[in-house]
């Protein structure tokens, strides 16, 4: 294991809570806040395994050619269409959903695949349209919002796609597992 700059940024501001709470209220402030992210650790846990355990499953399972064939550059919309329905059908939150789009995108999957499918998870998930917006909303509503929502996930993986052909916003490919 090795320390990324993104992980010494959020050592560094979690160093800086503990130090502003320990300057507000001390000990028992910072005890209290260590009690609280616990409690949440407890919480999180399960879902971040299982959301592991799927990418690393996924990254096992499937060859790095049939990825890139199916969510690579050379895909085509049919792979943008693809990711789309595989965002929409993907249940629960970012801890499922990023292990997986890390496994696919360290298996050859492309910028304009994964992004269409991370906007349809947020946008259009079906299990969070059944389970919330149904019931709170109604029908109406939530066939207006869907199919507004249907193409966006095309669009952004169109635009991803365009703008990871110019140099600023060049990606380096996840190394391979």
């Amino acid at each position: 294991m090795r320390l990324t700059r993104t992980d010494i940024v959020f050592l560094i501001l979690a160093i800086a809570g503990g130090a502003a709470c320990f300057w507000q209220g001390g000990l028992p402030l910072v005890g209290a806040g260590m009690a609280e992210a616990f409690g949440l650790l407890l919480i999180v846990l399960p879902q971040l395994a299982a959301g592991l355990l799927m990418g690393g499953l996924i990254s096992r399972l499937v060859s790095r050619d049939r990825v890139a064939a199916l969510l690579g550059q050379e895909s085509g919309m049919r792979g943008l269409m693809l990711a789309s329905f595989a965002g929409a059908i993907t249940p629960g939150g970012p801890f499922t959903s990023f292990p997986v789009v890390h496994a696919l995108w360290v298996a050859g999957a492309d910028a304009g695949a994964l992004i269409a499918y991370l906007t349809s998870w947020a946008l259009i998930g079906v299990n969070r349209l059944i389970v919330w917006e149904l019931p709170l909303m109604g029908a109406e509503f939530t066939l207006v919002r869907t199919l507004v929502c249907l193409p966006l996930p095309i669009l952004a993986g169109l635009l991803a796609r365009a703008l990871v052909r110019l140099p600023i916003f060049a990606l380096r490919k996840a190394p391979a597992e």
